[in-house]
């Protein structure tokens, strides 16, 4: 049971009823720093939001390519910065359609795809050398890049024309999700084919994107959220130095993706601990001498484990406080989740309200005007400090478990987590953790209206996936998908093989059956 007496942040240490002097001692320049100036505490940019906002940006998909081809459409003219798309369970898991196991999730929680015929739609209409594009997918990312790819080749658009973002970060997965397909060293493999082949030829996308937020929604606090990322990045990073790459060819390019809560100056205090300590890391541990690969880049969204299906609409409040610390904190950019997210994917108007909630935030109000305006706070550089110590911590204790890798073979890293998840639950079920409208300050009941997931869907992208099959030259598709064999087995990039391979309308799971041919499969220890 806790103390009443003492608060706790939600790192873990306890916090003081006041701040003064002596909780934020350090040299400016060493601890602070103007903003765009080592160690980029305040800002990578000098000017902040003063020159460009944020990106805003929706996650969306579902059902059909054309279902979600129409609501991108629809956030794109509503102003939304790019198209950031949501894939459904079977295809992160790289199953077709038609699989047994497909049947029940077929467009659900995200759009279905099974071969580039369903690119090609989704992408209709969307001009790819104009649209920023992010692919929210890990295990089948080789093959889903290898199919953005040639829909760019059919809409005549050369690859150094393409900006996005590249989730790959299968590591991640092991830990907190577990859409995966193949084992850890494999898919390690994968990740760093598509960064490899990324960086080389299509340098305008992030190659990899680690998602702190898989963590963070899996029972993370800010210290595990951030060390946990940091160390699955630098394992990332050393896989492509290990491959002959330099630290200053990719890091520039190497993103992030965190969540936060509802913890405003923990949240801004988080952020900035983040860009200071990985500075530092990219600066001294890896020897970059381009400044720019010393900026922490990530985008950032409220958590949906904040939103309730109680009085779902306090929802749209808690996105909005939880975007107001990740501004202050110094966001680049920042997806939202709409009011009915406990319950299904958003409806144009709940996904439209959680655009505005970000447009409202940086036209309407003040925290645009001043470069990280918290600074000099004793409070949030005290807490900066300290998250900034707990965040090294986690690093240093992944590191004598034996590294990411055995942290997951173990299943340690993902105890962690779970621990804390468990007592979260606790606390709130206890009533010692305060969820307006769940546990206290009861509120009205109210419908609200909620996206219908259309039965008929699994029936029309079934129907699409065996009429391409029925179409496509069966012996050219045997020959690719038998190269792509070959090139599992050896130490060639895989990138344009799969493309080949797509090219001929080979299926997702036809792509991943074969590479389960080669690495086998991954069970979670007990």
């Amino acid at each position: 049971m806790k103390d009443p007496k003492k608060i706790f942040s939600e790192t873990g240490f306890e916090i003081k009823d006041f701040y003064g002097p002596e909780d934020a001692a350090g040299p400016y320049s060493e601890k602070i720093g103007d903003p765009g100036q080592y160690p980029f505490t305040r800002h990578v940019y000098p000017t902040g939001y003063r020159d460009r906002t944020w990106v805003m940006r929706l996650y969306a998909g579902y059902g059909t390519a054309e279902d979600t081809n129409e609501r991108w459409k629809f956030l794109l003219d509503r102003g939304n910065m790019g198209v950031s798309c949501a894939f459904d369970l079977p295809t992160q898991l790289g199953l077709d359609s038609d699989d047994p196991k497909a049947l029940a999730e077929i467009g659900r929680v995200g759009v279905a795809i099974d071969t580039l015929r369903d690119f090609e739609i989704l992408f209709d209409g969307i001009p790819l050398e104009k649209v920023s594009v992010s692919l929210n997918i890990n295990a089948p990312l080789h093959a889903i890049f290898a199919m953005l790819l040639c829909v760019a080749e059919k809409q005549g658009v050369e690859p150094g024309k393409l900006t996005g973002t590249l989730s790959n970060d299968i590591l991640t997965e092991y830990i907190a999700r577990g859409m995966w397909s193949f084992p850890p060293a494999p898919s390690l493999r994968l990740m760093a084919d598509v960064a490899e082949y990324s960086v080389k030829n299509v340098p305008g996308l992030y190659p990899f994107n680690v998602r702190g937020i898989l963590l963070h929604e899996a029972g993370a606090d800010p210290a595990h959220e951030m060390g946990i990322t940091f160390a699955i990045a630098r394992r990332y990073m050393d896989t492509l130095l290990e491959r002959g790459l330099e630290p200053d060819d990719f890091a520039h390019r190497v993103s992030f993706f965190f969540a936060q809560g509802l913890h405003l100056f923990e949240e801004a205090a988080k952020y900035r601990a983040a860009r200071r300590l990985w500075a530092r890391i990219m600066r001294d541990d890896y020897k970059a001498r381009n400044t720019k690969s010393m900026f922490l880049r990530f985008t950032s969204t409220v958590g949906g484990s904040w939103y309730r299906a109680v009085d779902p609409e306090l929802n749209l409040i808690r996105g909005a406080c939880g975007a107001l610390g990740a501004v202050l904190g110094g966001t680049q950019a920042m997806l939202m989740p709409a009011l009915d997210e406990p319950f299904s994917i958003p409806t144009e108007r709940t996904a439209a309200l959680a655009l505005k909630t970000q447009q409202i935030l940086a036209e309407e109000t003040d925290v645009t005007y001043a470069v990280d305006p918290l600074a000099g706070s004793y409070f949030v550089e005290h807490m900066t400090d300290r998250i900034e110590e707990k965040i090294v911590e986690v690093m240093e204790r992944i590191a004598s478990e034996g590294g990411v890798i055995r942290g997951i073979e173990t299943g340690v890293i993902k105890g962690w987590l779970q621990h804390r998840a468990y007592r979260i639950k606790a606390e709130e079920d206890r009533g010692e953790r305060v969820v307006v409208g769940v546990n206290k300050h009861p509120g009205i009941a109210r419908k609200i209206e909620l996206h219908r997931h259309d039965p008929e869907i699994a029936k029309r992208q079934i129907g699409r996936l065996e009429e391409v099959r029925s179409k496509r030259d069966a012996g050219r598709v045997k020959r690719e998908l038998e190269r792509v064999r070959e090139a599992a087995g050896s130490d060639e990039n895989l990138i344009p093989h799969l493309m080949g391979a797509v090219r001929e309308y080979a299926s997702l799971g036809e792509l991943t059956g074969v590479l389960k041919d080669v690495y086998g499969s991954f069970r979670e220890p007990d």
